[in-house]
């Protein structure tokens, strides 16, 4: 499904777009819903039947077998029905949660790790999971039971009018009580829920930052107070999330209170019309048969209506967590350019004509900008903070898209990046290292090891590449997680690398070696571009550029 960001959609207008996608399932679990309806109306005329015949014509229970029969049948082909109306409207609910998961994971995509990095991890992880998930009870129940709480009144309703239009008159006079009441309580429900999925997210993002920060916390003596923080972030979320259940059950008991005073106002007119003490209309052709068929048909009347309000609280979270996934949904995305339109000039790898990059809440902050990167050079690139550096790196990587000019690329080039923060995973050093090379063999992993320099840590570690790292790589200091990223690169056969930075943060020792490892790219003929303010790696440049405001200074 694809959005559009110049025009956003309401969260009703998108999830009616999504159920769309999905009306032969849905459609499939409104009818076997009508089927249980018609089969419980079936249902209740036998027991009707039954219960005059045996009362009033005195009937013995053997002439009546067919009808117990009749009613054991019902009764299976009913639960049937009830079994088909709960499959086919999970399996619409299950594909319209993948297209929507796959929705969001594409426009992630298409913003980049910059501009996706710019959102918390942890509120980005709760949208993917719990705002989903919350999509499930709306699709799968309450959009059915939408059209299920129209249809079977209405068969109902003909029924009733069909034994005692009077009796039908109150069920008609009490029905719209509870869709009136179900309205005035979405509001609020709708309103608390947006609250209570943006609480939800934000305590994803608090723990999960205490969760990084905790050996920090420890060494400044701070895990008491990290702990009290938590603590409160998640008593906000309880309090919402009791308010939310609170105006359910609350709106829940109203509900059940109408619908019982309108069986008790019915039941009472069926009992005085049997004792003949209302000669008023019908009243007076009522007969056991009829009079019992209303009174059992006038809770099955109201019960779709009870059954869209137990299920109204799944429309108002899903209306809130559609709230929250289209303002994601709503971050810009500029359409890539066809990065290969016109062939490049031989030896030339990525290619930047007058590009420009701007950013939101900064503006422009590189360009315009026209850079050849040729195979086999070493390109620095140097300038104060803020310069552009990290910025035209990203350029060059394809993480963002440039606003105006053109990007161009070899044809399948591949390439590989690496700045003073590399992205660990959690898992073993051979999990971290088939990241760049899922099919590499151990051989190969333990000799880029060797190259990055990390022969004398892999001597001291018992399990070897099977050892495990924790959160960012914990276990390995600043320098080996660096090498432990070169030697990804290594593994690679990326022709491109781009680095960022990458001895920053590092003590001479570790810098020695990450340098020296560099080295050995170059000598490979690999292409390096590479930010940095250090003299070491400036002397290996084959070219430099400087940048000042995000502009190339002669």
């Amino acid at each position: 499904m694809t959005h559009d960001a110049g025009r956003e959609p309401s969260p009703k207008s998108w999830l009616a777009a999504h159920a769309a996608g999905q009306r032969r399932w849905l459609g499939l679990a409104a009818t076997a819903g009508v089927l249980v309806g018609l089969l419980t109306v079936v249902q209740m005329v036998l027991l009707a039947l039954i219960v005059s015949r045996l009362l009033v014509d005195g009937a013995s229970l053997a002439t009546l077998s067919w009808a117990f029969l009749s009613l054991v049948v019902v009764l299976v082909a009913r639960a049937l029905c009830q079994w088909g109306q709960e499959v086919a409207g999970q399996e619409a609910s299950l594909r319209i949660r993948q297209s929507v998961r796959g929705e969001l994971l594409d426009h992630l995509a298409a913003m980049g790790p910059v501009r996706a990095g710019a959102r918390h991890s942890g509120g980005l992880a709760s949208q993917l999971v719990e705002q989903v998930e919350a999509l499930d009870g709306y699709f799968a129940r309450f959009l059915p039971q939408l059209r299920l709480s129209v249809a079977i009144p209405l068969l109902i309703l003909v029924v009733v009018v069909w034994l005692d239009w009077l009796a039908a008159l109150f069920l008609l006079l009490a029905a719209p009580l509870i869709p009136l009441f179900m309205a005035l309580v979405g509001m609020g429900a709708e309103r608390l829920n947006r609250e209570q999925f943006a609480a939800v997210s934000r305590l994803s993002g608090h723990f999960l930052d205490r969760v990084r920060g905790i050996a920090t916390l420890q060494l400044f003596h701070r895990t008491r107070e990290a702990g009290v923080e938590v603590h409160e972030a998640a008593d906000r979320y309880r309090r919402l999330s009791m308010r939310t259940l609170r105006l359910a059950f609350l709106s829940s008991a109203i509900l059940e209170f109408f619908a019982s005073v309108a069986i008790a106002v019915v039941a009472i007119y069926v009992g005085f019309g049997l004792l003949g003490y209302i000669d008023f209309g019908p009243a007076e052709e009522l007969s056991l048969f009829s009079g019992l068929l209303v009174l059992l048909l006038a809770p099955e009347f109201f019960q779709p209506l009870r059954t869209l309000a137990q299920h109204y609280h799944d429309r108002a979270a899903a209306l809130g967590a559609a709230d929250g996934m289209l303002a994601l949904l709503g971050e810009p995305v500029r359409e890539p350019a066809d990065t290969e339109v016109r062939a490049l000039p031989a030896g030339r790898l990525v290619v930047l004509e007058r590009a420009t990059l701007a950013h939101p809440g900064r503006g422009r902050v590189l360009g315009p900008l026209t850079l050849e990167v040729a195979t086999g050079e070493t390109l620095v690139v140097t300038g104060p903070s803020g310069a552009g550096k990290s910025a035209l790196l990203h350029l060059l990587a394809g993480f963002v898209t440039p606003d105006e000019g053109e990007r161009r690329t070899q044809a399948g080039l591949k390439f590989a990046w690496m700045d003073q923060r590399p992205v660990l995973i959690h898992g073993s050093l051979a999990d971290n290292l088939r990241l760049a090379a899922p099919e590499a063999s151990e051989a190969d992993m333990q000799q880029a090891l060797e190259r990055a320099g990390l022969a004398e840590l892999m001597a001291t570690l018992p399990q070897g590449i099977d050892t495990r790292l924790g959160e960012r790589g914990s276990g390995l200091s600043g320098g080996q997680a660096q090498r432990l990223a070169l030697a990804r690169v290594f593994l690679s056969d990326a022709k491109l690398v781009l680095l960022d930075e990458p001895t920053a943060s590092l003590d001479e020792t570790s810098e020695a070696r990450v340098i020296e490892s560099l080295r050995s790219l170059v000598e490979e003929g690999r292409t390096l571009v590479i930010a940095t303010h250090h003299p070491a790696l400036m002397a290996m440049a084959s070219r430099r550029l400087a940048l000042a405001e995000g502009r190339l200074q002669p």
